[in-house]
Parts: C-alpha cells; structure tokens; sequence
C-alpha cells in the first residue's frame, strides 16, 4: 500500500496530534499532508522527521497567528492535494481534512475526532462564547457555517469508511453524514503513569480553560466545600474567572510540567471532570495513575469510566453541570470511596493504551484495504 496521511492543521501537540503520531508510527512509509505547519522546532519529535507537505494558506500573511481566520478558504484548499498516486488515504479530521478528493481505486479512511463542531451542533455554543449571538457579524458568521455545513455533508460522501474516536461521535457523525462509523478509541500514553504510592488530602482538575472545560464551575463547587481541597492545574483565556472563583481552599498553579501533573495525579484524593468531552484523556491519565474520576455523565467518559453500578466502578458520575451536582458527587464518591480501588482503575486505563490503537489501526486498515482489492476484482 501506498499511503498518504492528511491531517487538518499542524500547529500545537495536542489530542488529535498524538493520534497522528500513532499513525506515523504504525505507516511510517506514508507521506504526511497538512493545510499549514507552524509547530515549533523543539515540539517537532512527533512527526518521526516528516516533512508534512502544506497547502496555499502556509504562505497567506498572518497564516501563523490567524490561521483560523482562513476557515472560508479551508474547503478549497484541501481540495488541491493531488493524492492520485496514492492507494490508501487516511484522514485525521476534526475539521476538513476528510474533504480530500480520492478517485475509485483509492481507499479512503477518515480517523474523525468529530464533524466539524463549530458547524454542526454546537454552532450556538460557539456563536454565543465568541460574543456572535446577534448583529451583522454573527448573520455573516451564520451564513459561512451554513455554507460549510453543505460542503461538509457533500464531501463525507467521498470517505469509504468512518472511523470514530468514540460511540459518542459514531451517533453525531450519523446524524450530520447519515454514516455508520466503527469505533477505535485514541491512544492514552500510559508509560509515563503509574500508581501512585501515597494519597494526598486534595481533589484536582487539569485542563485548558476554556468555556466547554467547566473550569470556573468546578471552583465555584469546592468554594461551596470550603473543608476539601482542590488543586487546578493549566491556563487559558478563562484564567482571571477560575481566580476571581476561587477561594482559600482551591490552589491554581497555572501550567505545570509533566512531571509535576503526574506527581499531583498519583496523589489526588480524586480528579474532576465537567467537561462533555469527545473522548477525554485526562480522566484516562488520572485512571493510569490508580487514581478515581468524579465526571459529568455525558459524552466519551461513560464510555472509558466505569461508574459505581459496575462490579468493579473507577469513578462517580453527576447528571448536571452544576454546583450543587458536583457537590452532590463529591460526597457520594466519599461516602463509596473504599469500591474504587487504585488496582481497578489503572486496569480500566489498560484498554486504551497505545499498542491497542496501534493493533486496531492497522488491523482495520489492512482488512478493508484487502476487502477493496477483492471487490475491485
């Protein structure tokens, strides 16, 4: 097989990014494509010293700092990579990257982290967090979304096979493709976790703090709960709200190393989860550190998280993004605290470890790849 690898944009390692890595890993003969490419020189090991070939938008001024400002352009341009030499095409979309056009003896496979999110049903959430709720420029921002969202339906008929990160997206890619998608959950470094030895007396979240992540919520939680502890680690644009939240028993240390999040993870009471996340890899690491979850009961995290109706339970659900939910779980996860062993939760992280994505990858790979010849012929 001769295989391309087309991811959205290259700018940060985050989520999507660590997929990617894993591909390249599992196809290191493939070529690697990407709308731009601007990730740091000392963040660059994950690509395994590929050179990503980009798209007209690399050399558009300000591409680097205000890449999203394109998304107009996006669709055309990831239409301009001529991947006709190509036999497998594997995407790995959260946005347009699944939009490449392949012809009838190619496969294509699209990895998806989601539709496109900001187009489909969270359209208002964004409209409404970037202040576009009303006025001239939230109808032009509308109409860009609407065009989109076309575009989007139109080019999921050019992708062979839906692959999702969860069953979570498998039902949104239904409802906005109208596609079934198989399910192969992402990658969870867990070589660099492990149990703890010793607990600590405190509670921790870890994220970015934006909007979705419920950051300032779960603050405002424990300054309801002035006796526990809480300990917040990352920063973002919402910073200066998580702040003006916290009380005398939340301690916001901003960013952290990797090692300073492992060790505050191995020693957490428990990890906090508000988030309605995609998939969700914090919640993961803290499992591979022997470490429960006390998460909000929607999206990936009832799939990687196995509540206290289960035999052997790693976490505590709450069924509303509230204070007085959060509160609630917190002390029913005190109250079952002795059912959810350190043992239990570094065995549910397990089934999300990189040899498992890696197998399942190119075992779906592989075996449709060899299904396409046998119908071709």
């Amino acid at each position: 097989m001769k295989i391309a690898i087309v991811h959205d944009w290259l700018t940060v390692y985050a989520g999507a990014e660590r997929c990617l890595e894993q591909m390249l890993e599992c196809f290191p003969q493939a070529d690697l494509f990407a709308l731009i490419d601007f990730v740091p020189e000392k963040d660059r090991a994950f690509l395994k010293g590929k050179t990503p070939k980009t798209s007209f938008l690399q050399k558009l001024p300000f591409a680097k700092s205000k890449y999203r400002a394109y998304l107009p352009l996006m669709p055309f341009a990831i239409e301009q990579f001529d991947l006709s030499a190509y036999d497998v095409v594997l995407s790995s979309s959260h946005a347009v990257a699944k939009g490449v056009l392949t012809g009838p003896d190619q496969l294509h496979i699209s990895y998806t982290y989601s539709p496109i999110r900001y187009a489909w049903d969270l359209q208002f959430q964004y409209l409404s967090e970037a202040g576009l709720s009303r006025g001239l420029r939230s109808v032009l921002v509308r109409c860009l979304l609407h065009r989109i969202r076309i575009w989007d339906a139109r080019t999921s008929a050019g992708v062979d096979h839906f692959v999702a990160i969860s069953h979570f997206i498998s039902r949104r890619i239904r409802k906005a493709y109208r596609r079934d998608a198989d399910v192969i959950y992402p990658p969870v470094d867990l070589e660099h976790f492990a149990v703890g030895a010793v607990k600590g007396d405190f509670y921790i979240t870890a994220s970015r703090m934006v909007p979705y992540k419920k950051i300032p919520l779960i603050i405002e939680a424990f300054a309801a709960m002035p006796d526990k502890k809480l300990i917040v680690i990352g920063t973002g644009p919402e910073w200066e709200k998580c702040r003006a939240a916290a009380g005398p028993n939340v301690s916001l240390l901003g960013w952290q190393s990797p090692e300073s999040l492992r060790d505050h993870l191995q020693r957490a009471k428990a990890f906090v989860f508000a988030a309605e996340e995609d998939f969700g890899i914090a919640p993961l690491e803290a499992q591979a550190c022997g470490t429960p979850v006390i998460a909000f009961d929607k999206g990936g995290a009832t799939e990687t998280l196995r509540g206290l109706g289960d035999a052997q339970p790693t976490a505590t659900f709450f069924d509303a993004q509230t204070t007085a939910a959060i509160c609630s779980a917190v002390e029913q996860f005190e109250a079952s605290a002795g059912r959810i062993t350190a043992q239990s939760c570094r065995q549910n992280a397990m089934r999300f470890s990189v040899e498992r994505f890696r197998h399942d990858l190119v075992a779906f790979v592989e075996t449709r790849w060899a299904a396409y010849n046998d119908r071709a012929r």
